[in-house]
């Protein structure tokens, strides 16, 4: 809320309100209640003055008076004992003329009756009526005297002055002052705990904060690149994202879901699980028109008690190409870092033969050194035509020497250039994995070899890797390719699982042969289609 330059806060604005409501309402509860009591009051008096006159004009006092058979002195003696006992300002009784036979100033006794007023009632009516006479204005009321024949020989007049009527209505208001006082108090308390009430609900925030907040959690839910669902604690959904519906889209399911029961539209989710007894399920594999999501539901709870669900889902396709793309640039990673050791190890010589001024054995180690890598980069080059699993191989040959490891490049056949370049990077994949896997098996061993091969022929490509390791054990023979197996240690266990993933994207098999002592020899068959018959 804004008032002038100044912007009043969330708290003081809900105050501001509810004391404003309750000032409008109690002021028209002031008006209505005032013009009420007043009418009351003016009605009430009225009919004192009106009560006053009719019973006057029954008493025999008052009509001996007038007819002559009393005396006419007692009217103004009982006139005045009655004013004074009922606190009205005048009680005057008069003949049918309209002279006053009473009056509180004696003076006026015998006078005309002033305001004109009195001629209904000295015709047999009663009337009331606000005229001037004598005493000022006044609330007048008439009541006709009537003789022992019914005929009318006279009025009698009581009158209670203004003033009186609105000294009655002002003391009949305190009551209504009070009430507003202490509703006005009550409503400004309820109005501060009220407002300090809601900013606790909202944590303390702003309606500009809490805006902002909601926009960018609308921006942040939409642009995130896994699907987003969530149901409130009556199992209905109230929140889909954009990627939520393109996967959804994907499996067939293009109906809008809000609004709708979980149960009924996913129940694959199994949400309504985890509404009822609060435990997250967490990486649960879904099945949907061939497609698999990997989903996570976890429970939405509000001071301890559950208020809903969200459910988060990404294409386990997706997740596994990141995998294997991750594998491939480690895969690269560590052959770099293998070659650049090996070539700082040379430095190191070439620099201490340079500062021993050993000119002749330099030029030896480095004829040595230009043949070997000549030797090995020209055995690659000849029976690998793919450029990147050349330069793969050129660097895992920098890691095996490393090791103390002979790495035999067998000339079975030509790895020819992939037509597709999908082939390649998984292809990458399953290479340096399996000459990891065999790397680990020679540790140990006296004579440490390592064989790799590669037959392409119609259009079926053949890898071979083989090591002269421990070859593999019984018990591993069944979880060999299981994620997460190893008997080497914890965080183990993915080379040979991302092998089996990379075959089935590209339907090729693998099968192994292993002999206690011997080794173990690995062959992969996979469809492979050639860039180049040449």
């Amino acid at each position: 809320m804004k008032i002038g330059k100044m912007r009043l806060r969330l708290q003081a604005t809900i105050t501001v309100m509810i004391c404003l409501v309750v000032t409008l309402v109690l002021l028209i509860v002031f008006i209505m209640f005032g013009i009420k009591v007043s009418e009351q009051a003016e009605e009430a008096l009225e009919s004192k003055a009106i009560t006053i006159a009719r019973t006057l004009s029954r008493t025999p006092v008052v009509i001996d008076g007038l007819l002559g058979n009393g005396d006419s002195g007692g009217i103004q003696d009982y006139a005045s004992e009655i004013s004074t006992i009922n606190n009205v300002e005048f009680i005057v009784v008069m003949d049918m003329q309209g002279i006053r036979r009473s009056h509180p100033d004696p003076a006026l006794i015998g006078k005309h009756f002033m305001g004109g007023d009195e001629t209904d009632a000295l015709h047999g009516k009663e009337t009331l009526s606000v005229a001037e006479g004598s005493l000022g204005y006044s609330v007048r009321a008439f009541s006709p005297i009537f003789g022992s024949e019914g005929k009318v020989i006279g009025a009698v007049a009581v009158g209670i002055s203004l003033g009186s009527v609105q000294s009655a209505v002002k003391q009949n208001q305190w009551i209504i002052y009070w009430g507003i006082l202490v509703g006005g108090l009550m409503g400004i308390t309820g109005a501060v705990l009220l407002a300090r009430k809601i900013k606790r609900m909202i944590f303390g925030m702003e309606p500009g904060e809490i805006a902002k907040l909601l926009e960018e959690r609308n921006a942040m839910l939409q642009s995130t690149k896994e699907g987003i669902l969530a149901v409130d604690k009556e199992s209905r959904i109230t929140l889909v994202n954009a990627e939520a519906r393109r996967l959804m889209g994907s499996v067939g399911m293009n109906q809008d879901p809000v609004n709708r029961q979980i149960e009924q539209f996913w129940p694959l989710l199994r949400m309504d699980r985890v509404l009822g007894n609060g435990k997250a399920l967490q990486d649960m594999e879904v099945e949907q028109s061939g497609i698999t999501l990997l989903v996570n539901v976890v429970p939405v709870k509000v001071n301890g008690i559950i208020e809903g669900a969200i459910a988060t889902f990404r294409d386990k396709t997706e997740i596994s190409l990141l995998m294997e793309r991750l594998s491939g640039i480690s895969l690269y990673a560590e052959a770099l870092r293998a070659q650049t050791h090996e070539f700082m190890n040379k430095l190191h010589v070439i620099m201490g033969l340079t500062n021993m001024r050993s000119y002749d054995r330099l030029e030896e180690y480095l004829t040595d050194t230009v043949l070997n890598i000549q030797t090995e980069a020209d055995a690659v080059v000849k029976l690998v035509k793919d450029p990147i699993m050349v330069g793969f191989l050129l660097g895992k040959l920098s890691r095996i020497r490393e090791a103390g490891v002979r790495l035999v490049i067998l000339e079975d056949g030509v790895l020819p250039e992939s037509a597709n370049h999908e082939v390649s990077r998984e292809l990458v994949t399953i290479v340096g994995n399996l000459l990891d896997n065999a790397l680990e098996a020679v540790d140990g061993v006296s004579d440490k070899m390592i064989q790799i091969g590669f037959r392409h022929a119609e259009s079926q490509l053949t890898l071979k890797v083989g090591d002269n390791g421990t070859g593999i054990s019984k018990e591993c023979e069944d979880r060999m390719y299981e994620q997460g197996y190893s008997t080497k240690g914890k965080d183990r266990g993915i080379g040979l699982y991302l092998v089996g993933r990379s075959l089935a994207k590209l339907g090729g098999t693998i099968r192994w042969e292993s002999r206690a002592g011997e080794g173990t020899e690995f062959t992969v068959q996979l469809p492979y289609i050639a860039k180049s018959d040449k």
